[in-house]
């Protein structure tokens, strides 16, 4: 029985090529989009998933306040760990003190690379569940030795063995390879890690790491933890809270609260507001989530419309099968037979759009996802996805079909109702508002990314590079540096900083100035720069003047942004000072000379922080900034300044990154949201047609003696086309007037999350809807134009 339900099944496929292509190119084409959206959510939900104690992982975070407003994150004082130790040694696993991923210059030979890694505690490699290949496994118990992942060891040292080899750190201190482990996977959050380093290493040859040891106004340092099995993280952060204040009863004016933030939490519910835990890419796992079942859902309207639309077709077959007693359960079953084996022809092809277009899907989305082809869990849901979707597209059908009368269809008198077509326009509808409310997201989530990139960024991104300064070797040679740097022709300013000029990397408080309000809690956004700071980065100046070698006293000068300005409710702050709020501390009051317009250094969907730019002699620097010269190309530009860089440090690797390619990183991943969006939304639109054009290739079917008798009775082929054309464009037009409330309502939503958005208008509507209409017109045109086209005398004499 089962085997002849199949065999009627296939030559049903087979006696009607266009709407089984149609049927199954729509449903494989969803399903595809499916399984790559379900891949992508499950990659994103399973990021960290190497550790398998991650549910007991860590890491410390603190809350603080600041004039009402409660900020969160890692940074933390080095004095919280010996507390903890002393205080709740019971109730931790591990406690494991950290610097932030830095970057060092690691030689061996003539091989010099920049590699990221982190300085950190014995018990990492245990905590980390970090897998050793060779070596010594508890390496971070001693101090001058680092441990390299097996990339960077290849790198190093080919197919020799690593361990026991001497490298230098960043030209000034040489340790011994004692371990080699494998590399971290990327979806993980330690992905970055290419070399580990120890703890006591990091206090020895920093002195003011070791400085640190007592300061607990100094949130420098990351600690992570593990907590012991007879505990929960919740348990353990409500002993915590108050460990910072009842230490550092200084700091108690800020509200500092400690707590631990699980593992499972850090990539996906990462976003803090005042506090409060707000979500993060977890949202685009919804967001997908959604799509992927509307893209699923609009395939199976496809099969839905075409199965019940060319139900007349099987009407005798049905009463002829009926007639001869054959159940309704047992057409049901057939029914859903053929939905089966369509549904699994489709999912054949699905599997194999998926494979086709992996790598294209993983460079769009910044993945390295791969085919679960030894995945047990996938061919068991991917049967139950087949399963579903059968029944889910072959439900209606089945139903429909297996209820026609046998005595009317077979006496001739069976006619579909007049409400017959009714659920058809309902799923058309359906299709369009989908399909439409997609495209209205996709083009407001675009405007909002090109709105941030539109802003001014307050200094000149093109044609400014950026060197990394790490190693002692550069010391006191930034205006010799400067000199040859302008001398080769290749750059016409250079400048030092002690951040990149598209990040923060200190905030500072604890200062006064004339007017400072009571009780006033200030945090500035705190860079030290050298002279020709403001010339190298094109900033506006608003008032005063930039550092100048003509001015002595701008060793203790300032500038500070437009917003800093607004911040201290200061008028006229040219020439005003800035001092120490600590009447013991040694600083010397800093004169401002200057305010600048804001710049954009942090998130560019976010207000620009206050920020203050001190000027450094020689010690704090990080980065040589150069602007390059305007009268060569870059290349030119590059190979001039390499081979005077080379020249001063040869034992250096040249490395430099352009501005304008550092700051275009901060919409990386909006910009991967929209990609993706736009490429499903196209999907979605794709099975929409498809699936009109199916029905608009049966209506013309149906109507064929009709337009035979209009043409011979004068009608035009313009006529003709309007009347072939007009319903479905009445269908699009209702879906585009439900789905545009519906987008507005959701999208603006969406748009308040950033504090410096753009506003849905009327000009996204416009383009959807315009956009929807046309590819409508031309979808249903084909076939319109078509039957109109055709020899009336041979569709009459056919029928």
């Amino acid at each position: 029985m089962l085997k002849n339900y199949f065999k009627i099944a296939f030559r049903n496929l087979l006696k009607n090529k266009i709407y089984s292509f149609i049927n199954i190119a729509g449903l494989a084409i969803g399903m595809a989009a499916t399984i790559l959206i379900g891949l992508w959510i499950y990659d994103e939900l399973n990021y960290d998933s190497y550790f398998k104690e991650k549910d007991t992982i860590a890491q410390m975070f603190q809350h603080e306040s600041s004039n009402n407003v409660i900020g969160t994150g890692p940074a933390i004082p080095r004095p919280l760990e010996f507390a903890m130790r002393e205080e709740f040694a019971d109730n931790f696993e591990h406690i494991i003190m950290s610097s932030w991923n830095y970057s060092r210059y690691i030689g061996y030979g003539d091989k010099n690379i920049n590699v990221t890694g982190n300085f950190m505690q014995e018990g990492a490699v245990d905590m980390l569940e970090i897998n050793v290949l060779e070596g010594d496994k508890n390496s971070l118990e001693h101090s001058n030795v680092i441990m390299l992942s097996k990339e960077i060891a290849t790198t190093l040292f080919g197919s020799e063995n690593a361990l026991g080899k001497m490298v230098k750190i960043n030209n000034e201190h040489t340790v011994k390879v004692t371990a080699v482990y494998e590399d971290l996977p990327e979806n993980n959050s330690f992905n970055g890690l290419k070399y580990l380093m120890p703890w006591k290493f990091y206090v020895a040859t920093q002195e003011w790491v070791k400085n640190s040891k007592d300061s607990w106004g100094n949130n420098s340092f990351q600690m992570f933890a593990q907590i012991k099995d007879n505990t929960t993280m919740e348990t353990v952060s409500s002993k915590i809270l108050d460990i910072k204040k009842r230490n550092a009863p200084e700091e108690a004016e800020f509200n500092p609260e400690i707590f631990l933030f699980p593992m499972k939490d850090w990539y996906l519910r990462g976003d803090w507001e005042n506090g409060v835990q707000t979500g993060g890419r977890i949202e685009n796992v919804w967001l997908f989530g959604i799509i992927g079942t509307f893209i699923l859902l609009l395939a199976c309207i496809n099969f839905i419309n075409l199965s019940t639309a060319r139900s007349e077709k099987r009407a005798t077959e049905v009463g002829i099968r009926k007639s001869i007693g054959s159940q309704r359960g047992q057409l049901i079953f057939q029914f859903l037979t053929e939905s089966f084996l369509i549904v699994c022809l489709a999912f054949a092809f699905a599997v194999g759009i998926v494979i086709l277009s992996l790598n294209g899907f993983n460079n769009l989305a910044s993945k390295t996802i791969e085919f679960p082809w030894a995945s047990g869990l996938f061919w068991i849901l991917a049967i139950v996805f087949i399963f579903i979707t059968a029944v889910l597209a072959g439900s209606y059908p089945a139903l429909y079909l297996s209820s026609f009368n046998p005595v009317s269809v077979l006496k001739g008198t069976f006619r579909a109702g007049r409400y017959s077509a009714l659920p058809r326009k309902i799923l058309v509808v359906t299709q369009f508002t989908i399909s439409v409310a997609l495209i209205i997201a996709t083009l407001v989530v675009m405007n909002q990314i090109q709105h941030s990139k539109d802003r001014p960024a307050g200094y000149d991104k093109e044609g400014l590079v950026q060197i990394p300064v790490m190693s002692s070797e550069f010391t006191g040679k930034q205006d010799l540096m400067r000199e040859q740097f302008i001398a080769s022709g290749g750059a016409t300013y250079m400048t030092t900083t002690s951040s990149p000029t598209t990040s923060v990397w200190s905030n500072r408080g604890g200062y006064t100035w004339e007017g400072k309000p009571e009780g006033f809690q200030e945090n500035f956004a705190h860079t030290t720069v050298h002279y020709d700071f403001v010339e190298t980065l094109g900033l506006k100046l608003i008032k005063g003047r930039g550092f100048s070698r003509k001015f002595a006293t701008d060793s203790n000068a300032v500038i500070l942004n437009k917003t800093a300005v607004k911040y201290m409710q200061i008028q006229d702050p040219v020439g005003k000072y800035i001092s120490a709020e600590n009447p013991d501390s040694d600083m010397i009051p800093l004169k401002i000379i200057g305010v600048v317009d804001d710049m954009i250094v942090q998130s560019p969907y976010t207000p620009v922080k206050q920020a203050m730019y001190v000027f450094e002699s020689y010690g704090n620097i990080s980065y040589y900034n150069l602007r390059l010269n305007p009268n060569n190309s870059v290349s030119k530009n590059l190979e001039l300044i390499e081979n005077t860089f080379k020249t001063n440090f040869p034992n250096i690797p040249f490395d430099y990154q352009f501005v304008d390619e550092e700051y275009g990183q901060k919409f990386r991943s909006e910009e991967r949201v929209a990609s993706l969006a736009r490429v499903f939304t196209a999907l979605a639109i794709f099975i929409s047609c498809l699936g009109l054009f199916g029905l608009a290739s049966f209506v013309a079917e149906q109507r064929t003696k009709e337009i035979g008798v209009r043409k011979v009775l004068g009608a035009s082929i313009s006529q003709l086309w309007i009347l072939l054309s007009k319903d479905f464009i009445t269908l699009v037009v209702l879906a585009l007037v439900i789905a545009s409330p519906i987008a507005y309502y959701v999208m603006s939503g969406w748009l308040q999350k950033f504090p410096y958005r753009t506003s849905v208008g009327w000009d996204v509507f416009a383009i959807a809807c315009i956009g929807a209409l046309i590819i409508t017109l031309i979808t249903v045109s084909f076939q319109a134009i078509r039957a109109a086209t055709a020899n009336p005398v041979k569709s009459l004499r056919t029928e």
